[in-house]
């Protein structure tokens, strides 16, 4: 889950399409398509396959973390894995009901728009869950969640950009973590959406050369350490309107039962990549409410999923339950007042046992989607 523009074009595109390779076999029914990722290619095993659950299994054999993504037209990111170290294969299971061209892309370094290959979906499946009522009931009560995040999200981004915009820092500064925990909640909902993710949320270090730094972390930097700018106010009223048009296509979006157990994993993958490094929140240090937000998000998917978790592994519920607690443990020993120490508060030691029990979550985690898709 980068914040990194994700249009592709000219001879870049094609350079980036060369080296993404499998030629034009089909995906054998009920078997995985197998990708190795390198450092420089994402050779894919299948470049076609039939509508329905599609399964990935990536393999890193390069020398750099590397991230795969599957994406509809328009950069819409219909399923991702990420943080595949080298010598480790992660398995991607979505749903994808409808036939059409879609593409496949490895990014080592976990960065950049990524090697892309061209990837074509035949027939069309139908959503299982306009079937299965179990699975149907989970993805009703997660637009729900949604639904009610989002509109906070619009009114808190509303009040902090107008702190922004009158100067004062204090309260902007005050405003910015727990505004930004609504965002943190639903970011794999956000993520589908082409570029609105990046002008919000792009971070200073991912910025592409001639990328406009803007969102939340361009004001971020503004509060924390240059001090507010000219264009702050310009800024603050971009971030404003692109998070409605995000909150008005979130309320319209259909998501899978699929996209509910990845974006689970998802936020757990967030965590592990950014708020463990210090990297998500490098001005303001605020890391653990986003970690907070991150957790809360995912427990949201499988309080959703709970009922055909429950039925089809019990056992796998037992072990996320367990692993979540652990988690959510960590972080209340971190509280302070209404939220968390700064991040350059913990020690050491404490930053590793955090990353411990994130490892030991995201274990369970990566298993609810094959449970879901049986």
């Amino acid at each position: 889950m980068r914040k990194t523009p994700l249009v592709v074009a000219g001879s870049a595109a094609l350079l980036a399409l060369s080296a993404c390779s499998g030629g034009d076999q089909k995906a054998a029914a009920g078997g995985p398509i197998t990708v190795e990722a390198t450092d420089t290619a994402c050779t894919v095993s299948a470049t076609t396959a039939n509508a329905g659950n599609l399964s990935f299994e990536v393999t890193n054999k390069g020398t750099k973390v590397t991230e795969f993504y599957l994406y509809a037209q328009g950069d819409r990111i219909m399923g991702e894995v990420e943080n595949i170290a080298p010598g480790l294969t992660r398995k991607l299971t979505i749903e994808v009901p409808d036939a059409g061209t879609y593409q496949t892309a490895c990014k080592p370094g976990m960065s950049g728009d990524g090697i892309r290959g061209a990837f074509t979906v035949t027939g069309g499946a139908g959503r299982k869950t306009d079937t299965n009522t179990q699975l149907a009931d989970a993805t009703k009560s997660y637009a729900t969640y949604v639904a009610s995040q989002s509109d906070a999200l619009l009114t808190e981004t509303q009040k902090f950009a107008d702190a922004v915009k009158s100067g004062n820092v204090a309260d902007a500064k005050a405003r910015y973590a727990p505004t930004r925990t609504y965002y943190e909640r639903i970011e794999p909902v956000a993520e589908k959406f082409g570029e609105l993710d990046p002008a919000i949320d792009v971070r200073e270090a991912d910025l592409e050369e001639g990328q406009q730094f803007t969102g939340f972390h361009r004001l971020e930097k503004d509060l924390w350490v240059t001090g507010l700018q000219p264009d702050s106010g310009q800024i603050a009223d971009k971030l404003v309107t692109d998070v409605t048009t995000l909150v008005n296509q979130a309320k319209t979006i259909q998501l899978s039962a699929l996209d509910l157990a990845n974006g689970a994993k998802g936020l757990l993958d967030e965590v592990a990549t950014g708020k463990i490094t210090g990297e998500e929140e490098t001005f303001s240090h605020t890391d653990l409410w986003d970690f907070q937000a991150n957790l809360d998000g995912s427990k949201a998917a499988i309080q959703s999923l709970r009922p055909v978790l429950q039925e089809r592994d019990p056992q796998l519920v037992s072990e996320v339950d367990i692993q979540v607690k652990n988690v959510q443990t960590l972080l209340d020993k971190q509280r302070s007042g209404d939220g968390f120490k700064y991040y350059t508060e913990l020690t050491q030691d404490q930053i590793r046992e955090f990353a411990s029990a994130v490892d030991a979550l995201g274990e369970p985690l990566s298993k609810v989607a094959e449970v879901v898709a049986q």
